[in-house]
């Protein structure tokens, strides 16, 4: 081994190097001398390593940053939406959801909403009725509308499960066809997710859930066919009931008669009646559906089921006709949430 590569601590410390080109050996070469290595002191590294010690702190703190920012933005969505559904910032009814790996399809909005759909029948003098509802408070508040229980002397309710309740009427507005009853004892049910009617665009998807014809949890899906038509229903007691049987049926079998484009379809709907803008959809609804739930493919209740069109009247036995073509009526969501605070105080009408 050469001199070249003693340590700086050798006796000989001003041993001369091999020239360039040289073999390796020093030996009778004589070459330019090389300064031994300099000293470093015990907290002064080289300058070009302070240098690069600085590079990696720099992208860690830059990293750190965007993480920070990134992270912060994604806690805000996360927030907006897990907490109203909707990233407009309004405050909605919380409830079930559909479940991310399931969102955007019918299966599973129907999965997360069934179970906050109810069947109301509704008994009077004049016989039965038989619509939907929807929960949308654990203890058992239920949105419908004003004719599936207009008249009723007692109002009962099956869950998804099939369980029963009775329940009472809190409040009613038949200007506006809404109606919220109560159970009678409940407590921990599935609620529903309040939407925005106000964001809903033409051609947007929809399901809608009820009891056509007493058949619980019925599930049809469609679009929204137009916004803000005018659709007039009855308002007296009695008329517009969903379902009637036995003595006392009225209104063609309970076809929901109202008005719209000033024509009368599903029967008379008489001298007392209204008027409201709903949302028009072709998702299939039939007496039954009336005070069940439009829904959007995240889960929400858009609109309150209210109005269907059915070609032809009821047949003897007192089942619809030729049930839905494609052209039913919701009252938007947005004018149930204005409404609720009037029918918890026992309503306008």
């Amino acid at each position: 081994m050469t001199d070249y590569y003693r340590s700086s601590g050798d006796a000989d410390s001003t041993q001369q190097q091999p020239s360039v080109g040289s073999s390796g050996s020093s030996a009778g070469v004589q070459g330019p001398a090389y300064p031994p290595p300099p000293a470093y002191g015990p907290t002064a590294p080289p300058a070009h390593h302070r240098g690069r010690a600085k590079a990696p702190v720099a992208v860690l703190a830059a990293v750190a940053i965007a993480a920070a920012i990134i992270g912060g933005g994604t806690a805000t969505l996360v927030g907006r939406y897990s907490s109203t559904g909707t990233s407009s910032g309004e405050t909605i009814v919380s409830g079930t959801t559909v479940s991310q790996t399931s969102k955007g399809t019918v299966a599973g909005v129907a999965q997360a909403v069934s179970p906050t759909i109810v069947e109301i029948t509704a008994s009077s003098n004049s016989g039965q009725s038989t619509g939907s509802g929807v929960i949308i408070t654990s203890d058992g508040e239920i949105i419908t509308n004003n004719h599936v229980i207009s008249g009723a002397s007692t109002v009962k309710v099956q869950l998804s499960d099939g369980k029963t309740y009775n329940a009472q009427v809190v409040g009613t507005d038949a200007d506006k066809d809404l109606a919220l009853i109560k159970l009678d004892g409940a407590s921990g049910l599935k609620t529903a997710a309040l939407g925005n009617s106000g964001q809903v665009r033409v051609g947007d998807e929809v399901v809608a859930i009820g009891s056509p014809e007493g058949l619980t949890g019925t599930v049809t899906s469609g679009i929204i066919s137009a916004l803000n038509r005018d659709v007039t229903v009855a308002k007296d007691q009695g008329q517009g009931q969903d379902q009637g049987q036995g003595q006392g049926q009225q209104w063609g079998g309970g076809n929901w008669p109202f008005e719209f484009g000033g024509q009368q379809f599903n029967g008379d709907t008489g001298s007392s009646k209204t008027t409201y803008k709903a949302l028009q959809t072709d998702a299939s609804l039939n007496p039954g559906n009336s005070g069940g739930a439009l829904i959007n493919m995240n889960g929400e209740i858009i609109g309150i089921n209210s109005a269907m069109y059915a070609p032809s009247s009821s047949s003897v036995d007192g089942s619809s006709g030729a049930g839905s073509v494609g052209l039913g009526f919701a009252i938007p969501i947005n004018t149930v949430k204005s409404d609720l605070a009037a029918l918890r105080d026992g309503g306008t009408n």
